[in-house]
């Protein structure tokens, strides 16, 4: 099952990442994939806004990860500059803790990611418009994709 949404505005995608934080529980995880600027960290930042975080949060390129703390912790990896690593990071610790975490490239560390998850492609349309693909894995995701676009 695929859910495709397009995102008009900024504000569209704050409204979306804001409704997505409200329905996350600890050991979520959600994978961000698209092109350099089709907005994944600006996502992240709207996400990390509805988990009540204040601080500023910006791409761990290169520091591959960063944790924020708000209602759930925020885990937020970048694993660009993973891609021809065979390192475990502790995969577990990060994705079965107590927190969410974000991934962006996920597609660098597939063997790594927890079974179930969210998967999310953007796909930049123009200046301001963003094709949103969410690919839900497994039976909770599949929930919330259809809570979250309703």
């Amino acid at each position: 099952m695929i859910f495709e949404i397009i995102i008009e505005s900024l504000d569209e995608t704050n409204s979306l990442a804001s409704k997505l934080a409200n329905l996350l529980e600890p050991q979520d995880t959600i994978t961000l994939e698209g092109d350099l600027g089709a907005g994944k960290t600006t996502f992240t930042k709207a996400l990390a806004k509805g988990l009540g975080i204040t601080r500023n949060v910006n791409s761990p390129t290169f520091t591959i990860m960063k944790q924020y703390e708000g209602r759930l912790p925020l885990n937020h990896l970048d694993v660009y500059r993973l891609s021809d690593s065979e390192e475990d990071l502790g995969w577990d610790e990060i994705f079965y803790g107590d927190g969410v975490t974000v991934v962006e490239w996920a597609h660098l560390i597939e063997e790594s990611l927890p079974q179930e998850r969210l998967e999310i492609e953007i796909k930049r349309i123009d200046e301001n418009s963003r094709k949103f693909i969410l690919k839900p894995i497994g039976k909770r995701f599949e929930e919330l994709c259809k809570e979250l676009l309703t």
